[in-house]
């Protein structure tokens, strides 16, 4: 099987911790506006009572179909399974945020 990420992808996964250290998975083509949204609780309603977020990683894809596939492979997995992932992953250098919405693990 091949890697469905790219170097220039239209579509991101994207993991969140809320100020509740509880962990919020999520899809979007604008990474950048949605931890935005999310941080201004006009996001998902799971993360509305729980800000301020921080952005701690992002996967990128071709598809939108496999970007929800890993989304709904991420979501599926355990706090440990996520942990390990931000422990791997990160955030990458062309995600443009303000510092206060990155955690300061994800870089």
């Amino acid at each position: 099987m091949t890697d469905p990420r790219t170097a220039d992808p239209d579509h991101f996964v994207y993991l969140l911790r809320c100020a509740d250290d509880t962990f919020y998975t999520g899809y979007t083509t604008d990474v950048a506006r949605r931890v935005r949204e999310h941080d201004e609780g006009a996001g998902a309603k799971y993360t509305r009572g729980r800000t301020p977020v921080e952005l701690l990683h992002v996967e990128g894809f071709d598809s939108k179909s496999a970007a929800m596939s890993r989304e709904y492979e991420i979501k599926d997995g355990s706090r440990a399974a996520k942990e390990r992932l931000v422990a791997e992953g990160g955030v990458p250098e062309s995600v443009d945020l303000p510092a206060p919405l990155l955690a300061d693990d994800a870089r």
